[in-house]
């Protein structure tokens, strides 16, 4: 497709994808090597969108790197913050119009669409050039890659693991899960000790369903070709799915109520102290103790475990840092994403958002850190994370809410899990066109 027939094509999107948002090298903080590609920008203006809410007080965060993106190029920053809600359709049009900023923030599952499109430059060779090809996370490095072009630098992310109830478990009797197995008798422990409790709701979100698909071997969908073809009937997918199924259905640790759920729902109950386990965000726990003060220093987590052990991946959401194609100082727009990906600024946007930083060097620290709501989801993120098929077409996915409307089919009792997984897959190979 030409380029600008993917423009047009692109403006006239209306699907709203918000999933998004959602290797170890050298750390290049913000020092004056990064600045030397831009040169003496005195006088010049950087335009950047950024979404807003991620960090719920970005000002102070902001007027600190103006400062010194200032002092490094002589250039000024201008920060306008975008709510995600409008994010998707601000950029059709503004790449529509050639009204782009020079850098935007971009949802990790939306920068192959807009790179398709041509709006975004490939950075990989910026990226080589600075030696962090290995220094970014493997996944969302990789989720912003389509056809070898790079069109986004990973500047933070997200992961999902088990966030569990320290002293439910403790009274149960049992430590946290460390196999599907274990997940089980936990649970069932868990009924045992309050038959009010929920031990395990599973809610119908793509992003608490997908772990026991990666983790049973199978795949979301794969690319054959120029075409993607879906996964979710394939022997492995559906034995993955079989078994989540059980968690409620054979096993009954959910409640039906679980079938309509999204994670907000799951997340609310465990805060009212209606669920003993749940699989949530990084950047949640802080957010159930503000909810209920009452569960300050009874959390735990730990990573989303695999059949046998070992780690079940998860999905890695979060945001890349692009560069537009209307830019008109490439050097410039490179030196701020690499200032924002790397070192510092990473880390204190990362302490103050609670997502990760997206470089290796940095995630290890935080997985070596004594902080037990933090390292097990470092190390998840590090060692046990995956993206969602990398395509332009995965937002239409989204948009049809083909996986959460699988899952809702099976815990609603409407379909077993081969009937459902065959209709999702035929869904999604109707949108990918194969």
């Amino acid at each position: 497709m030409k380029r600008t027939t993917r423009l047009l094509a692109l403006a006239t999107a209306t699907t709203l994808t918000l999933t998004a948002c959602g290797g170890g090298g050298e750390d290049t903080g913000s020092g004056g090597d990064a600045g030397s590609e831009g040169g003496d920008a005195s006088g010049e203006t950087l335009t950047v969108w950024i979404m807003e809410g991620t960090n719920p007080d970005a000002t102070p965060f902001f007027e600190e790197v103006s400062t010194a993106f200032e002092d490094e190029t002589g250039a000024t920053l201008d920060i306008q913050y975008v709510p995600w809600a409008s994010a998707h359709d601000k950029f059709t049009n503004s790449i529509a119009g050639g009204t782009g900023p020079d850098v935007a923030e971009v949802g990790t599952t939306w920068t192959p669409e807009f790179g398709d499109a041509g709006a975004l430059m490939d950075v990989s060779g910026r990226i080589d050039e600075a030696g962090l090809a290995d220094g970014y996370v493997d996944s969302v490095l990789e989720s912003g890659t389509v056809d070898g072009a790079v069109y986004g630098a990973p500047w933070y992310a997200g992961v999902r693991s088990i966030i569990y109830r320290t002293d439910l478990l403790e009274e149960a009797g049992v430590e946290p899960p460390t196999t599907w197995d274990e997940l089980v008798s936990v649970g069932e422990a868990l009924k045992e000790s309050d038959p009010d409790l929920i031990p395990f709701p599973v809610p119908n979100s793509t992003h608490t369903t997908t772990p026991f698909i990666w983790g049973a071997g199978g795949q979301v969908a794969t690319q054959e070709g120029d075409t993607w073809v879906s996964g979710l009937d394939s022997p492995e997918s559906i034995e993955g799915l079989q078994f989540l199924e059980s968690l409620a259905g054979e096993h009954d640790l959910s409640t039906p109520a679980a079938s309509t759920w999204n994670e907000a729902d799951t997340r609310d109950a465990f805060a009212r102290g209606e669920a003993g386990m749940i699989i949530s965000g990084s950047w949640t726990p802080k957010s159930i103790v503000e909810a209920n003060p009452d569960l300050e220093g009874k959390l735990g987590v730990v990573p989303i475990p695999g059949p046998d052990g070992g780690m079940s991946p998860s999905f890695a959401g979060g945001s890349h840092l692009s560069v537009f194609e209307t830019t008109d100082n490439e050097d410039l727009a490179w030196t701020f994403v690499e200032m924002m990906t790397t070192g510092e600024y990473a880390e204190m946007w990362g302490e103050q958002t609670g997502f990760f930083p997206a470089t290796n060097d940095l995630l290890t620290q935080l997985e070596e850190a004594d902080d037990p709501l933090v390292a097990p989801f470092a190390m998840q993120m590090k060692d046990g994370s995956a993206t969602l098929p990398v395509t332009p077409l995965w937002g239409q996915v989204e948009g049809a809410q083909t996986i959460p409307a699988m899952m809702e089919s099976v815990l609603g009792g409407k379909a077993d899990v081969e009937e459902a997984a065959t209709t999702a897959a035929d869904e999604m190979n109707e949108i990918f066109g194969s």
